[in-house]
């Protein structure tokens, strides 16, 4: 298995640890060897780590750093990465409309370079950003679209983030019974790949939770959650 693909898995099964003692391993076997690429992905791998423990400014300043050696390497592929955590930190600190530019431009990246499975993730992120906008009519439509291609084309590795996808636009329409029903589906698809939420969409989830909580109170919520673990991700859509 790859470097690239051992962390990313380290990090989707929510191996913090792994992942940043593979990280700076890389770091100074990628440095030495004048592996940009190598470099690049250990400095994005850490850039995600602080974002999951709830350091912005540190993400941030880790993605820069991962940006300025794609620069330097002269391979807009290797920009992408950095580029997609830059955005996440412009939309988890609340600056939406800057979000949404970063977005919109790693979704031309990522059509540039002919990568249609992250062209949809990033089209997802964005609707989140005029979800949050309060442009629930457009994050709907996004949002339907974005749930095609993933069923249509067999993204299992995203099902999850499409049902994350649910329940903040059910949250977000005070649909607080159907928002706990689709934190149920979203958890129970996630475990069943392995994995955890990225650190964006955990904190969406966590917001529904929280929302659905306070207007269900806690046994409703939990009624409606575990009806949700049972189901499966394109019957909670049907």
């Amino acid at each position: 298995m790859t470097f690239s693909a051992e962390v990313r898995s380290a990090f989707r099964r929510g191996d913090t640890e792994a992942v940043v003692r593979m990280s700076e391993a890389e770091i100074a076997r990628a440095s030495a060897a004048g592996d940009l690429a190598g470099e690049v992905e250990a400095r994005y791998a850490l850039a995600r780590v602080a974002i999951r423990d709830g350091d912005l400014p540190e993400g941030a300043a880790r993605a820069r750093a991962a940006l300025a050696v794609a620069v330097r390497s002269g391979d807009r592929s290797l920009e992408e990465r950095p580029r997609h955590v830059l955005a996440a930190v412009a939309r988890m600190s609340g600056d939406l409309n800057r979000a949404r530019e970063l977005y919109q431009e790693s979704i031309a990246l990522n059509e540039e370079l002919g990568r249609p499975e992250t062209v949809n993730s990033e089209k997802h992120n964005l609707a989140f950003c005029e979800l949050l906008l309060g442009h629930l009519d457009v994050a709907r439509e996004m949002f339907a679209a974005g749930r095609e291609r993933v069923f249509r084309n067999g993204w299992a590795d995203f099902v999850p983030y499409v049902c994350v996808a649910g329940a903040a636009l059910a949250s977000a329409e005070g649909d607080h019974a159907r928002a706990a029903l689709m934190v149920g589906v979203s958890d129970a698809a996630f475990a069943a790949l392995g994995q955890v939420p990225d650190p964006d969409d955990a904190a969406d989830l966590a917001r529904v939770r929280a929302a659905a909580v306070e207007a269900l109170g806690q046994a409703g919520f939990d009624g409606e959650y575990d009806r949700g673990k049972l189901l499966d991700p394109r019957a909670a859509f049907a």
